[in-house]
């Protein structure tokens, strides 16, 4: 073969792409088995796809080493399509952990939804998501943004003869769908001023555009930023989160609260923080905005539910992960003022203590639903009398989330990310932030109060309140989101050290 053949040739880092590799040859292992495995042995998909989690897990240890990169352009070896660098695999470990757990949450819930297909999308979707850190062109990254987002469609809807649920998937659908045709827009609005579709080289172009395309190129970069807010439930583009996660299974629901989000936040890291650092001055004050708007509109709303309307227990989730997503954008727009690695490292160590517990906190809330499928605030009082570790693990979680000890790990992601809007001299957003989680505080307190109130005696000739039965994969769901926050509340210090990476 000539020379000149051999450099056209591109060679693939195997390893590199283990990953989300690993997770889509399971999801397709899935799929053919389904069509062979009688009726009562479905079953064993489940514990197909936790293999294929675990496995996709393990494949990020040989790439602790140092930075690889593959699908780069010939003759440009720095502009690359798929890197697997710090950043990545801090955000892989994330999504591949939270799909685990929500698999672990799902495995009882199988008599009600068609198995192979619901192990198939969960894989699917987990791929796309672990895929999408990794990204470092737009159209990896939109590609990778919607094999995270398309199954999530058919997740939320899955369940059978469930109203709400179809109701969920098709409100999810539309706002995607108008999510991605902003997305895409803007990204060929800044591939026609630049040129490029590698982050890299986008902002190389940026700092040089054609005073003529400048306006066209600033809103590629506004619509791009939409898109991801879309996405990410951002207000004011948050408005099918509360009815999506009320209406999914409650596994799906803490997926998507977590590995959604984290597919999310790693993507608009990468357009704002790479692609478009030269328009920091633009859209970090929009970014601020946004972060204060969301955790205000997410607390305030999770502070009005009803204790005793339907599903309001899932709703305040939803609420709050709406408010949490407030907190996490903070540091992304601080890193338009200061040191962007450093508020990287918040951003992730932040979204890791919110994957654990809030992963957990659904666990628990999907325990409850087993006996009291209003899933009602309610319904989880006197929760210890009759399960002491679902009670003391969802006080646990939401002292986490509420920052509280011994939720130590809560209490030191927030103050990091007070930090640092007060470090990127963004006062007034920290002022928020303040605000608000005092606001959240009533509303977690009040739901952990819930937990240990002796509950109301039966009626006469009323049944005594039904003691909760645990799927042994549940429990271990549980147990580990536990044991983790546990483990992190004793040394937060190491979360934000092992956050903390190279992007830049």
């Amino acid at each position: 073969m000539s020379p000149l053949a051999t450099s056209v040739i591109q060679s693939v880092d195997w390893a590199a792409i283990a990953p989300p590799a690993i997770a889509a040859a399971a999801a397709l292992v899935v799929l053919v088995a389904d069509l062979f495995l009688p009726e009562g042995r479905k079953r064993v998909l489940a514990w197909i796809t936790v293999g294929g989690l675990v496995l996709a897990g393990l494949s990020l240890l040989p790439l602790l080493d140092g930075d690889r990169t593959t699908f780069c352009l010939v003759g440009s070896p720095r502009e690359c399509s798929y890197v697997a660098d710090h950043f990545t695999l801090v955000v892989q470990l994330l999504v591949l952990a939270g799909a685990l757990v929500a698999a672990l949450l799902s495995v009882h819930l199988m008599d009600r939804m068609p198995a192979g297909e619901f192990w198939f999308l969960l894989l699917s979707s987990a791929s796309g998501a672990a895929l999408l850190p990794a990204s470092r062109d737009l159209a990896t990254l939109v590609i990778a943004l919607e094999v995270t987002t398309l199954p999530s469609f058919a997740l939320v809807g899955l369940r059978r003869g469930d109203r709400l649920s179809g109701e969920a998937a098709l409100k999810f659908f539309l706002t995607s769908v108008a999510a991605t045709a902003v997305t895409l827009l803007g990204v060929s609005f800044v591939y026609a001023a630049t040129g490029t579709l590698h982050l890299s080289a986008i902002a190389r172009g940026l700092d040089a555009v054609d005073p003529r395309l400048d306006t066209l190129a600033a809103a590629g970069a506004a619509l791009t930023v939409v898109g991801f807010a879309f996405k990410l439930a951002v207000a004011p583009f948050h408005f099918w989160v509360p009815d999506t996660y009320t209406g999914a299974p409650l596994p799906v629901a803490g997926y998507l609260s977590v590995v959604g989000k984290a597919a999310g936040f790693s993507g608009l890291i990468l357009v704002t923080v790479v692609a478009f650092e030269p328009y920091a001055h633009v859209w970090g004050p929009v970014v601020a905005v946004l972060a204060a708007l969301t955790m205000t509109v997410g607390n305030v709303a999770a502070l009005r539910q009803p204790p005793g309307q339907s599903r309001s227990a899932v709703r305040l989730l939803a609420w709050s992960s709406i408010g949490q997503a407030g907190y996490l954008l903070v540091p992304i727009a601080a890193a338009a003022y200061a040191d962007p690695q450093r508020q990287v490292g918040i951003t992730l160590a932040y979204a890791l203590m919110y994957g654990a517990v809030n992963l957990g906190a659904f666990g628990v809330a999907a325990l409850v639903g087993r006996t009291a499928p209003g899933n009602r605030l309610t319904d989880y009082r006197g929760l210890y009398a009759r399960h002491p570790f679902a009670a003391l693990a969802m006080a646990f979680f939401l002292l986490c989330l509420a920052g509280l000890p011994p939720g130590v790990i809560g209490l030191f992601a927030k103050v990091a990310v007070f930090s640092s809007a007060v470090d990127a001299g963004l006062g007034w957003l920290a002022a928020v932030m303040a605000v608000n989680v005092v606001i959240a505080l009533v509303y977690y307190l009040r739901w952990t109060a819930l937990l240990f109130t002796r509950a109301e005696a039966p009626a006469a000739g009323g049944a005594a309140a039904e003691r909760i039965r645990t799927p042994a994969p549940l429990m271990t769901a549980i147990a580990l989101t536990a044991v983790v926050g546990i483990a992190l509340s004793g040394a937060p210090q190491l979360v934000l050290r092992f956050a903390s990476g190279a992007l830049l």
